[in-house]
């Protein structure tokens, strides 16, 4: 599933195709369950001739600001691809939404696993509403972090995954920041001290901002995997450390890797490094 740094490449590919100010002309929906909350029709309906203002984003949420307080919110899930492309490209079979520019261009969203969602909107809060800090921006400091750990007597990774906690992580760079930090996935997360809080905010920004400085992660080459908007692959994979490593020597101390499952999710250790509960 795409995290924090895929789905900001993702809007950074966005901006730079200078959509903002571009118009949706006409709307094509092949997947209706792509649609949350409304019938194709009324999506068709509802978008047609609205304009681009802006593109952001919030944790894993990508948000399309639209004239007349619309908002086009799209959550990638686990295969989603945003593709700009020209009019005469042929339609490909996992394109569900297809939105014709009036600048001639069509974005198309495209989704092997069908998990992927667009929300049409006036009110925004109603799907990010729910979101934690995001873990990049100015304000999210190791005194933030220590508060919302004080509020937990869970898991580490778990924690950690849940986006109300905080917004953007996901699987890859949780792993890496553990490991980053020399936690243990399963360490309670009331039992941190202040320095291993402090180590766990230095190691949580560095493994997402060398993410996004390497465009993504792109764990394969098929069509499951991320793509940015100009349909390159991410470069962040060559730079993982333990993230489906195991087997390999830690680059740190040199020990075997080892794979893990916590909370039903692949987990990637050093066993040294990262000593248990």
């Amino acid at each position: 599933m795409p995290e924090l740094p895929e789905v900001q490449t993702v809007v950074n590919g966005l901006t730079a195709a200078h959509l903002a100010g571009t118009t949706i002309d006409r709307a094509h929906v092949h997947w209706p369950r792509t649609i949350h909350g409304l019938t194709p029709r009324a999506f068709r309906e509802k978008i047609q001739g609205k304009s681009i203002a802006g593109i952001g984003r919030r944790g894993k949420f990508i948000i399309f600001k639209l004239d007349l307080q619309h908002f086009l919110i799209i959550h990638l899930r686990m295969t989603g691809r945003i593709q700009i492309v020209a009019p005469d490209e042929p339609h490909a079979k996992h394109q569900h939404v297809i939105l014709e520019m009036d600048d001639g261009r069509h974005l198309r969203f495209h989704d092997t696993r069908k998990f992927g969602r667009l929300y049409l909107t006036t009110e925004p809060e109603t799907i990010l509403g729910h979101l934690g800090p995001e873990p990049l921006s100015p304000g999210f400091t190791a005194r933030i972090l220590e508060q919302r750990l004080g509020r937990h007597a869970r898991q580490l990774k778990p924690l950690l995954l849940d986006q109300t906690f905080i917004a953007g992580l996901g699987n890859i760079y949780v792993d890496e920041a553990l490991w980053q930090a020399r936690l243990h996935p399963l360490r309670n997360s009331a039992s941190l001290e202040k320095k291993e809080i402090r180590a766990l905010h230095r190691a949580i920004r560095k493994v997402l901002r060398q993410g996004l400085k390497n465009s993504g992660t792109s764990l394969g080459r098929g069509q499951a995997n991320f793509y940015s908007v100009a349909q390159r692959r991410g470069r962040n994979q060559d730079k993982l450390k333990v993230f489906r490593r195991d087997g390999l020597p830690c680059p740190r101390c040199g020990r075997t890797l080892i794979p893990l499952r916590v909370a039903q999710r692949g987990t990637h250790i050093c066993p040294a490094c990262q000593p248990g509960p």
